[in-house]
């Protein structure tokens, strides 16, 4: 029988989750019911009392209501809730996750469904699903839906979303318990990143590494795209990487929309997994269909009626290049910089709006300069980054930097 964990704050939510548990159970699921409420006595006896999940954090449930700090016990309780869930799935308990609430169950429920391997379902029914909830998503497969009226009792509105939210983990748990579907190949795993301005190129090397008989994995370099990534990288997933496209150095140190956070272009590096890197879209900062005014001075360019850019300045890519540079200095594996000399974008190619090769030069030095004497490789082409030729060299290098064992089990 499939198993759905239900999270929640039985002291304030226990009727709507004692509602989607009888839901989940005449749907012939078994459901583990796990408390992260901390005030008020639970409305509906839990299977994971709030004690565990207190004592999973390393603290209790005394100190936590001793503390009086709303914020404090979140942050615990969150903690506390991954670490229930994730004995739960190394138990084989866990064919899917579901959570409904406010922000304070978004944090601690999201944290838990984080803790998951990606292709566990998981699925968040929230009334903070609006704007930006990359926060709560992270670089999972984490699935938000939005609640439309509070979660506050049952009514005509909450019943039918609460019904499709247990139908659907409903759905995927059976899917899940039985049995993932076999993947394409079973060869190395090469995780790659694109953006549209970058995609000509990132094409060219992807299709002749699948010739090669590696199976690549595109992630679009969106924030979450780069911190997927990075997750799947921390998570054993890849065996390489094929790194050409840092937009999100871009957006964080400008800001721009899009950010991956402080580890991206490092966890490669850390784990001694071999990486082939690019500059691709670091002549590009990105916002939304405006940009701020303190930019409006800047050559700006209408990419799509949703994202506008800006063209980097020399001082910006200046600082890039060292940013570049000291992630790549501190990598522990084989890793190689590819240089496209004549632009790294489509915007920045020859002829396109921001070609300046004068800036991408303050670029190329800063990073040259910052590599210098470290044992990371630089490669530079007469050519711009999405010139078919220069995605095959890459893709062709990055085999090669491949153990003959590795190149094997692709092939």
């Amino acid at each position: 029988m499939p198993v759905v964990v239900l999270i929640g704050t039985l002291d304030t939510k226990g009727l709507e989750y004692e509602w989607l548990r009888d839901r989940l159970n005449g749907l012939g699921m078994e459901v583990v019911l796990v408390d992260t409420g901390v005030l008020d006595p639970p409305s509906v006896p839990p299977d994971v009392s709030r004690d565990e999940v207190a004592r999973a954090a390393g603290t209790s449930l005394a100190a936590l209501l001793a503390q009086g700090d709303r914020g404090f016990a979140v942050t615990a309780m969150a903690r506390g809730a991954a670490r229930v869930v994730a004995r739960l799935h190394r138990e084989g308990r866990v064919h899917g996750v579901l959570s409904v609430g406010g922000s304070g169950n978004s944090v601690i429920s999201t944290s838990a469904m984080r803790a998951l391997p990606v292709g566990v379902p998981k699925l968040m029914v929230s009334s903070m699903t609006s704007g930006d909830v990359s926060a709560y998503i992270g670089g999972t497969d984490l699935t938000m839906m939005y609640s439309v009226v509070d979660i506050a009792g049952i009514n005509r509105i909450s019943v039918r979303v609460l019904a499709n939210a247990a139908d659907a983990i409903a759905g995927m748990a059976t899917g899940f318990a039985a049995g993932t579907p076999a993947p394409p190949g079973d060869g190395a795993v090469i995780g790659a990143t694109m953006a549209g301005v970058t995609t000509p190129g990132v094409n060219a090397a992807r299709e002749l590494l699948s010739v090669l008989g590696y199976e690549v994995l595109i992630f679009h370099t969106t924030g979450t795209g780069g911190r997927s990534l990075e997750a799947m990288a921390a998570g054993g997933i890849l065996t390489a990487v094929l790194d050409p496209t840092l937009l999100e150095l871009s957006n964080a140190l400008v800001g721009g929309v899009g950010v991956a956070g402080p580890d991206r272009l490092e966890t490669a590096g850390r784990l001694g997994i071999p990486q082939v890197v690019s500059l691709g879209a670091l002549d590009i900062v990105k916002f939304g269909p405006q940009v701020p005014e303190r930019f409006r001075h800047r050559h700006v360019h209408l990419h799509n009626p949703s994202v506008t850019v800006i063209r980097t300045n020399a001082d910006e890519c200046a600082r890039l290049g060292r940013i570049v540079a000291a992630k790549l200095r501190a990598a522990t594996g084989p890793t190689t910089l590819f240089i496209p000399l004549r632009g790294l974008s489509t915007l920045g190619a020859p002829g396109g709006p921001y070609h300046d090769p004068a800036v991408d030069a303050v670029l190329f030095d800063a990073v040259r300069d910052g590599l210098a004497g470290s044992p990371v490789d630089i490669v530079e082409m007469d050519t711009h980054i999405n010139d078919p030729a220069f995605g095959r060299a890459m893709a062709d290098h990055l085999h090669v930097l491949l153990t003959p064992a590795v190149r094997a089990a692709a092939s």
